[in-house]
Protein backbone atom coordinates (compact mmCIF):
# COMPACT_ATOMS: atom_id res chain seq x y z
CA UNK A 1 0.00 0.00 0.00
CA UNK A 2 1.35 3.42 -0.92
CA UNK A 3 0.86 6.43 1.36
CA UNK A 4 1.35 9.90 -0.13
CA UNK A 5 1.75 13.07 1.95
CA UNK A 6 0.35 15.89 -0.17
CA UNK A 7 0.55 18.41 2.68
CA UNK A 8 3.20 21.01 3.37
CA UNK A 9 4.56 19.50 6.61
CA UNK A 10 5.91 16.04 7.46
CA UNK A 11 3.49 13.42 8.78
CA UNK A 12 5.19 12.19 11.93
CA UNK A 13 2.77 9.42 12.93
CA UNK A 14 -0.66 8.00 12.26
CA UNK A 15 -2.81 4.92 12.01
CA UNK A 16 -4.18 2.88 9.12
CA UNK A 17 -7.42 0.95 9.76
CA UNK A 18 -8.56 -2.06 7.74
CA UNK A 19 -12.20 -3.24 7.53
CA UNK A 20 -12.14 -6.95 6.69
CA UNK A 21 -15.49 -8.46 5.71
CA UNK A 22 -16.49 -12.08 6.34
CA UNK A 23 -18.43 -13.16 3.23
CA UNK A 24 -20.74 -16.19 3.21
CA UNK A 25 -20.93 -18.77 0.44
CA UNK A 26 -23.95 -16.97 -1.09
CA UNK A 27 -22.25 -13.57 -0.97
CA UNK A 28 -23.86 -12.34 2.25
CA UNK A 29 -21.65 -10.04 4.35
CA UNK A 30 -21.84 -11.69 7.79
CA UNK A 31 -19.45 -9.50 9.78
CA UNK A 32 -16.85 -6.78 9.53
CA UNK A 33 -13.68 -7.02 11.63
CA UNK A 34 -11.53 -3.90 11.99
CA UNK A 35 -7.83 -3.84 12.79
CA UNK A 36 -5.33 -0.99 13.01
CA UNK A 37 -1.60 -0.65 12.41
CA UNK A 38 0.82 2.28 12.58
CA UNK A 39 1.55 4.21 9.38
CA UNK A 40 5.09 4.04 7.94
CA UNK A 41 6.07 7.44 9.38
CA UNK A 42 7.69 9.87 9.08
CA UNK A 43 6.64 10.80 5.57
CA UNK A 44 8.10 14.06 4.34
CA UNK A 45 5.97 16.78 2.77
CA UNK A 46 5.28 15.96 -0.87
CA UNK A 47 6.74 12.44 -0.68
CA UNK A 48 5.38 8.91 -0.34
CA UNK A 49 6.21 5.60 1.32
CA UNK A 50 5.04 2.06 0.72
CA UNK A 51 4.21 -0.50 3.38
CA UNK A 52 2.88 -4.06 3.24
CA UNK A 53 0.50 -5.18 5.98
CA UNK A 54 -0.80 -8.59 7.01
CA UNK A 55 -4.43 -8.61 8.10
CA UNK A 56 -5.39 -11.58 10.28
CA UNK A 57 -8.82 -12.92 11.23
CA UNK A 58 -9.35 -15.70 13.77
CA UNK A 59 -10.14 -18.99 12.01
CA UNK A 60 -13.34 -19.56 14.01
CA UNK A 61 -14.79 -16.39 12.41
CA UNK A 62 -14.50 -17.90 8.90
CA UNK A 63 -16.35 -21.23 8.72
CA UNK A 64 -15.87 -23.58 5.78
CA UNK A 65 -17.27 -22.07 2.58
CA UNK A 66 -16.84 -18.46 3.70
CA UNK A 67 -14.14 -16.02 2.61
CA UNK A 68 -12.54 -12.78 3.78
CA UNK A 69 -12.11 -9.53 1.87
CA UNK A 70 -10.46 -6.34 3.10
CA UNK A 71 -12.75 -3.85 1.40
CA UNK A 72 -12.14 -0.58 3.23
CA UNK A 73 -8.91 1.10 4.30
CA UNK A 74 -8.61 4.49 6.00
CA UNK A 75 -5.65 6.46 7.33
CA UNK A 76 -5.36 9.20 9.95
CA UNK A 77 -2.22 11.37 10.01
CA UNK A 78 -1.03 13.00 13.21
Amino acid sequence: MKFRNTGGTPARSGTVTFATHIIGALGVDWATITSSQPLPAPIGAGSSRSQTYTVCVESWRVPLGMSVETQDVSAVWE
